[in-house]
């Protein structure tokens, strides 16, 4: 039977473009330049809808990624024939521990921190007449100098720090919310793999790259979390032998900074230097950023992103620009989040359509999923754990989602 060049076009025209019968290339309807500032335009839009919407999203984004995360408790219970419902009552009991740990335990700290930060109004003005002294000793002129020691309110930094800890956590006005959240989410999950596996039998690839997200976002956080604990452990005990006050509050903003990639240990070293300033002066204060600089630049900046990197297949510089663009779009929320949101939009971008799976090699700084199996021999399935769809039986994403 022979087609004719209408037929092919006719048919491929269901793909996204229209086949020029000569030269059997995809001629599309629209001109490329067109589609792709469409493409542009329709980004931006999107990108100022999630930042307008961002109290809510954010919020969503945090429920979700600890539902995935506590997935596996239903997964290995369903697999020992638990009862589902009990299933899903013990994930919904983790992920509430997670969080309202979390959220106790800062909450005690930040009472502490806000009861002696009064104690510190004198050693801080004490400390600001010092240092108006040292730069009119250098020449510098006294009423600048005087302007300049005038504008710097020293409660007015503390409270930025106490404002600052409760931003990173970003649950306060949201908890309920959350936790409404993350209910009904668990409560959805125990039918969610049989789902998975109805739905891959229409789009494999689909549920592929879905499937892939959540496995990315198990080993992120898996790795955030280990390192996250040794770090936590390390600076906690420091701050406590060098005397610094509140080492435990610290110790937790150090765990919790560790989910910003890069920088985190930043975020994290500013309020225990200015402490250990208010408390010991500045040698104090330069051995805190010393032992700091040691533990969490090593482990935080050189070793961590590397195992993220292998973890969830982002480079180093991509993780920097996901935390950039997340914090600007949604808060301090986002940069805890930066990079499972952007597994997300990869896995719907990249990951759901084999002809574009070839940049997730170029954006990993390594070889891409598909070329690693093919280098073994293997052909690559859902999740990197099942056969390709037709070849030996169907995919069971369910167990990977």
């Amino acid at each position: 039977m022979t087609v004719s060049a209408g037929d092919a076009g006719a048919g491929d025209a269901n793909s996204g473009g229209v086949v020029d019968g000569d030269a059997g290339s995809p001629r599309w309807p629209l001109p490329r330049g067109l589609i792709v500032l469409l493409s542009v335009a329709a980004a931006v839009v999107a990108v100022a809808g999630m930042k307008a919407f961002a109290s809510v999203l954010a919020p969503t984004a945090l429920a979700l990624m600890i539902t995935i995360a506590v997935g596996p408790v239903q997964v290995w219970l369903r697999a020992r024939r638990a009862p589902g419902w009990l299933a899903m009552l013990a994930a919904i009991v983790v992920a509430y521990a997670i969080l309202l740990g979390l959220v106790l335990a800062l909450a005690v700290s930040i009472e502490q921190l806000v009861t002696i930060l009064p104690d510190y109004a004198d050693k801080a003005q004490d400390l600001l007449s010092g240092v108006r002294d040292l730069l009119v000793g250098w020449g510098i002129d006294a009423g600048q100098v005087q302007g300049l020691v005038a504008s710097i309110d020293p409660e007015r930094l503390m409270h930025l720090v106490v404002d600052l800890v409760r931003g990173l956590l970003g649950a306060g006005s949201h908890l309920v919310f959350i936790l409404a959240l993350m209910l009904f989410m668990a409560v959805d999950a125990a039918g969610f793999p049989d789902r998975m596996r109805d739905a891959a039998r229409v789009r494999p690839h689909v549920i592929e790259g879905l499937a892939s997200f959540a496995a990315g976002v198990r080993s992120y956080l898996l790795v955030s979390t280990v390192f996250g604990l040794i770090v936590a452990v390390l600076d906690g005990f420091a701050l406590w032998a060098m005397g610094v006050p509140l080492p435990i509050l610290w110790a937790l903003l150090s765990f919790i900074t560790n989910y910003i990639p890069n920088i985190g240990f930043v975020i994290g070293l500013v309020p225990p230097a200015v402490l250990a300033l208010l408390e010991s002066g500045p040698e104090m204060m330069l051995l805190v950023i010393v032992v700091y600089s040691v533990i969490n630049l090593i482990l935080q900046s050189v070793i961590q992103p590397k195992f993220v990197g292998d973890a969830v297949g982002l480079s180093v510089t991509l993780t920097f620009v996901s935390l950039v663009f997340w914090s600007w779009v949604l808060g301090p929320l986002g940069a805890l989040l930066a990079i499972p949101l952007t597994l997300f939009v990869k896995a719907l971008l990249l990951d759901i359509d084999p002809s574009t799976r070839w940049l997730s090699g170029m954006i990993s700084g390594g070889p891409s999923k598909e070329e690693q199996y093919r280098a073994f021999g293997e052909e690559p399935g859902i999740a990197g754990t099942a056969p390709a769809v037709g070849e030996g039986r169907s995919p069971d994403p369910g167990e990977s989602a």
